[in-house]
């Protein structure tokens, strides 16, 4: 390859590829390397350089300045004083003097070791190149085609590479086919040894607070603040908005006109349902709005476990669990709270059951075992069972004797009748309530950890899979 045709192929794969000269010559110096050395032995110390003046590689060899026989010369890594003067009039002995030399010819071999060091070190820089464009973007909506499905999982084009979006994070129901052009929330950007490895997302809460910030402009101005977001992925989530500009209303400018907006999101996350809430700093307005659009008749709050228990009406009971508990565990969700859904009807029989097993202590009567109840205690094995602290809480009981007294009143009922005032009278059969808690429970701890199996696998599939080419090579 002459000169011309070097700065041309340079010139070239440059644009083509998007890398930098600076690499492509580094690759091109390194092949030259490797072929010189064959030639001039494995001990010579040889450095290439690109000239930008003619275009071409210098092959430079660098040898010892020494005083020796000619015979004991070792002419690959050593020059005579005399010889080095010739070249450098001011050498010395110990001096390591460059001369230039002839680069070698390329043999079939040669050729094949060069070609293969330049495409290594071409693939490397573009690997880098995808890698440093899109791991920038981590937290951004990506478009793609969809080309092939490998293991369930969907490989998405996007031009310069492609990434995966695996079949956890595709949302249920959804089927995508070669040429369809598929929208998704990059969630990761990893490197492997196949180079940049990107992780799509369709589910995840992150992608649909994205599409509101892309389809609501004061979202995007950050005018309008997306508190929190709970979603179940196709079927229905729950986000909640925020603003301090009284002139604006959130929930409104999310909707849009004539519902726009959120119609153009929930088209893209394929009928799923969304509930638009306004954020509160109260937690009890907060949780009410969460749980819409059931009517709450109550709300009492443990601060201290952080847990609401909360009546509805009979006939508002289903509205506020939702399908399976959807409503509620998603307002748990929303709003950090645990939420005990019970109806009217199930809450006085609870209260009709706590108020007579309460009365079985001496001295007790109906209005003082509706104080003990409200404090939070069911029956007399609790109030037996509790720090006299705790008993200091109830009103009436508010002094350690008085709170003492009630205690060794219920010691004395439990060693009389046994277990048979430990609970309730009226065993609880689960209806009429529903507990929902803001933590994921064990089946969706249990899918987050199958989805980390899976992309773990898929990671040592990939290697095996570059080991087992490497090795073929």
């Amino acid at each position: 390859m002459n000169a011309t045709e070097l700065s041309r192929v340079i010139e070239s794969i440059g644009k083509d590829r998007g890398i930098k000269k600076e690499i492509i010559i580094s690759a091109v110096e390194q092949a030259i390397l490797m072929a010189a050395q064959k030639k001039y032995g494995q001990y010579a110390v040889l450095e290439a350089h690109y000239n930008a003046d003619t275009c071409d590689i210098d092959l430079y060899q660098f040898k010892k300045v020494v005083e020796s026989e000619p015979e004991m010369l070792e002419e690959s890594e050593e020059i005579l004083l005399e010889e080095a003067k010739k070249l450098d009039a001011e050498a010395v002995i110990g001096d390591e003097i460059g001369i230039k030399v002839e680069a070698p010819e390329f043999g079939r071999i040669d050729a094949q070791n060069a070609k293969q060091v330049i495409f290594q070190k071409v693939r490397d820089a573009e690997r880098e190149i995808v890698y440093n464009d899109y791991v920038h973007r981590k937290g951004e909506i990506i478009t793609g085609i969809a080309r092939r499905i490998e293991r369930g999982n969907l490989v998405i084009d996007l031009g310069k590479t492609d990434a995966l979006l695996p079949r956890t994070e595709i949302i249920p129901g959804e089927q995508f086919r070669p040429g369809d052009r598929v929208q998704a929330y990059l969630i990761d950007v990893r490197e492997s040894t196949r180079g940049p490895q990107l992780y799509l997302s369709r589910t995840s809460s992150k992608y649909l607070m994205k599409l509101f910030e892309v389809e609501v402009p004061e979202i995007r101005d950050h005018i309008i603040e997306i508190k929190a977001c709970a979603r179940e992925a196709g079927v229905r989530s729950k986000i909640s908005v925020y603003t301090k500009d009284k002139d604006i209303d959130p929930v409104g400018a999310c909707v849009g006109m004539k519902g726009i907006r959120v119609q153009n999101i929930i088209q893209e996350l394929k009928g799923e349902k969304i509930d638009i809430i306004p954020w509160s700093d109260n937690p009890v307005m907060f949780v009410r709005a969460a749980l819409s659009p059931a009517e709450i008749s109550s709300i009492k709050v443990d601060e201290r476990n952080r847990t609401m228990e909360i009546m509805v009406e009979d006939e508002q009971l289903s509205l506020a669990i939702g399908k399976k508990g959807q409503n509620v565990r998603l307002a748990a969700q929303l709003t950090g709270w645990r939420l005990d859904i019970i109806s009217k009807s199930k809450l006085q029989k609870r209260t009709q059951d706590a108020v007579f097993n309460l009365q079985h202590m001496e001295g007790m009567n109906e209005t003082l075992a509706q104080a003990i109840f409200q404090t939070g205690f069911l029956n007399v094995k609790q109030v037996a069972e509790a720090p006299i602290e705790e008993l200091q809480k109830i009103a009436g009981f508010e002094s350690p004797e008085a709170a003492e007294s009630l205690k060794t009143r219920a010691n004395i009922v439990i060693e009389k009748s046994g277990e048979l005032l430990a609970a309730p009278t009226v065993t609880d059969d689960g209806k009429g309530s529903f507990s929902a808690s803001p933590v994921k429970d064990a089946k969706a701890l249990a899918e987050e950890r199958l989805k980390e199996m899976i992309k773990e696998a898929d990671k040592k599939k990939a290697e095996s899979d570059a080991k087992a080419t490497e090795d073929i090579k």
